[in-house]
C-alpha cells in the first residue's frame, strides 16, 4: 500500500471512530510503529487530527473545515457514487453554479462527457482543472481567495453571482442537522452558497451520509430550500420522512 492509500485509510478510521491507535495501525498496516507516528505527524500538519500518548484523535472544529488537499481524498467511494447520482440530472446547454466543496468537484468531473455546459464557479480548484473543457464556458466569480478551502469569497463574488440566472445550483455543506438546518464553516462561504441558491431555478444539494447529524459553525439555509438531496447512502427513516415533508426529493445509491 502507497503512503498516500494508508493516510487516506487512517483518516477514514479518524472520521468513523475519532480515535486511532498507533500500535494497532503498525499491526494492521504491517509497517513500524515510526512509520505510523508520521502519518499521525502528516494528518496534525493537515490540521485533522491531534496527537496522544499512543495515537491521534479527531480535530474536531466546524469552524475550520479539513484543508482541501485531505477534504478530496476523503471518503472518494461516497463522492464518486454521489457523482454517477448528479450526472444525468444535468444536461447539453445547461448552467450551472457549483461551490468550492470537494464533492461538487467529483461531481462535476462525471459531466466531461457534455460538450456544452456554462460553469459559473469560486472554486480555483475547478477552474483549473476543467479549464481543459474547451467547449465549456467557464466563468470564475472573483474576489478575494480563501486559501484554506480554494475558494473565491467576499462582495465581489457575491456581485458577480448576481449579474447571473442558472438552471443549476450544484452545492455541499458541512453538516445537516435540526438545528441549523444546512450548515457550513464561516460566513464568507455560506454567502456565496446563499447567493448561487437565489441566482438558480433549482439548488442540488451534495451530501454523504456523513453529514447527516453533524453540526457545523453557520447556517447555510433551511432543507425546505433545496429542491434535490443527492447522497451515497439512504439516511435514517426519520430524516426521509422529515424531507418529505419538506417537499426534498431524495437521491441516494
Amino acid at each position: 500500500m502507497l503512503v498516500a492509500e494508508r493516510r487516506q485509510v487512517i483518516l477514514e478510521r479518524l472520521h468513523a471512530t475519532s480515535r486511532v491507535v498507533v500500535a494497532e495501525l503498525s499491526a494492521e498496516f504491517g509497517v513500524s510503529e515510526e512509520t505510523i507516528r508520521r502519518d499521525l505527524e502528516w494528518l496534525e500538519k493537515e490540521g485533522v487530527a491531534t496527537r496522544t500518548y499512543g495515537g491521534a484523535v479527531l480535530k474536531n472544529n466546524d469552524r475550520v473545515p479539513p484543508p482541501y488537499a485531505v477534504r478530496k481524498n476523503t471518503n472518494v467511494e461516497g463522492k464518486v457514487a454521489i457523482a454517477q447520482l448528479l450526472a444525468p440530472m444535468i444536461h447539453e446547454g445547461d448552467a450551472i453554479m457549483v461551490d468550492e466543496s470537494s464533492t461538487a468537484a467529483y461531481a462535476i468531473r462525471a459531466l466531461r462527457h457534455l460538450r456544452s455546459i456554462t460553469l459559473i464557479t469560486n472554486s480555483q480548484e475547478m477552474i483549473q482543472e476543467m479549464g481543459r473543457q474547451e467547449s465549456w464556458q467557464i466563468i470564475s466569480t472573483g474576489g478575494h481567495l480563501k486559501c484554506d478551502v480554494m475558494a473565491l469569497v467576499g462582495p465581489q463574488a457575491v456581485r458577480s453571482i448576481e449579474n447571473y440566472h442558472v438552471r443549476w445550483a450544484i452545492l455541499s455543506c458541512r453538516g445537516i442537522n435540526d438545528r441549523l438546518g444546512i450548515a457550513d464553516s464561516s460566513e464568507d462561504i455560506v454567502q456565496v452558497k446563499r447567493a448561487m441558491m437565489r441566482s438558480a431555478d433549482d439548488t442540488i444539494l451534495l451530501a454523504d451520509h456523513r453529514k447527516f447529524d453533524r453540526t457545523g459553525f453557520v447556517a447555510l439555509g433551511r432543507l425546505d430550500e433545496v429542491d434535490y438531496l443527492v447522497t451515497d447512502q439512504a439516511p435514517s427513516e426519520e430524516w426521509c420522512l422529515d424531507l418529505e415533508q419538506k417537499k426534498v426529493q431524495l437521491i441516494f445509491q
